[in-house]
């Protein structure tokens, strides 16, 4: 084979081996790249469904939490409930006392919820006991008008209303159950205050604003006694 003949031949050998080797090279990247962004994808997916997974996580932890604060709010109403219960039976128990004794200069006793109700408010809720309601009114105003600031006045704001509910004298009960509400706010008596607003507006037959009242209850204290009735004046409703 002549020469040039032969040169030429090793050249285009040269070139096609060049060109095998090129497209081997290209095909291995091509599979690298391919592995490489398969491996993003995956890692994605992972990453995708760990963020899933703590958001569940955060998300149940929320439920448990407001699950707790209701379950906190509800204690917290069941015990004022019955620390008020403790101070009226208090105040019936002192109305049974012993044999009056007469005490010259006696020393003023304490006053705070440590020493129960104070005498005044005893005496009244004595008469609203005794069905004494008129009278009972008359004393309560004259213990709120001694001791405005006394602990025991959002009772006996109620009490006062509780006479003239039980007079049928719905407006003036109106008012004194929701001076309770609006003026004390943070009494153990305004479930039952709510209580008796929805009753009254139920019996002006303002139905209605009855069952708004009873929702309302239910919702501000879903633990309390309170609220056990105005469900089940809904039912009946």
């Amino acid at each position: 084979m002549p020469s040039g003949i032969r040169w030429a031949v090793c050249v285009a050998a040269s070139f096609a081996l060049a060109g095998c080797a090129s497209s081997d090279l290209m095909v291995k990247r091509q599979t690298e790249t391919e592995a490489k962004v398969e491996h993003l994808i995956q890692s994605g997916k992972k990453l995708e469904q760990h963020v899933n997974e703590l958001s569940g996580q955060a998300q149940s932890q929320e439920d448990q939490t407001k699950a707790v604060s209701a379950q906190l709010k509800q204690l917290q109403d069941v015990i004022s409930e019955l620390r008020t219960a403790q101070d009226e039976l208090k105040a019936r128990i002192s109305l049974q006392a012993a044999p009056k004794i007469e005490v010259i200069n006696p020393e003023p006793a304490p006053r705070g919820k440590d020493y129960g109700p104070p005498a005044d408010y005893v005496k009244a809720f004595g008469l609203y006991s005794a069905n004494s309601f008129p009278a009972a009114i008359e004393a309560f105003e004259a213990f709120l008008k001694n001791d405005p600031k006394s602990s025991y006045a959002a009772n006996a704001v109620y009490w006062i209303g509780e006479c003239h509910y039980s007079m049928s004298d719905f407006a003036k009960a109106r008012d004194a159950f929701q001076k309770v509400v609006n003026d004390y706010a943070k009494s153990a008596k305004v479930p039952d205050a709510l209580l008796k607003l929805g009753y009254i507006q139920a019996a002006m037959n303002e139905k209605v604003k009855a069952a708004a009242t009873y929702k309302h209850l239910i919702k501000a204290y879903p633990g309390s006694p309170a609220a056990a009735k105005a469900r089940e004046r809904l039912t009946a409703e």
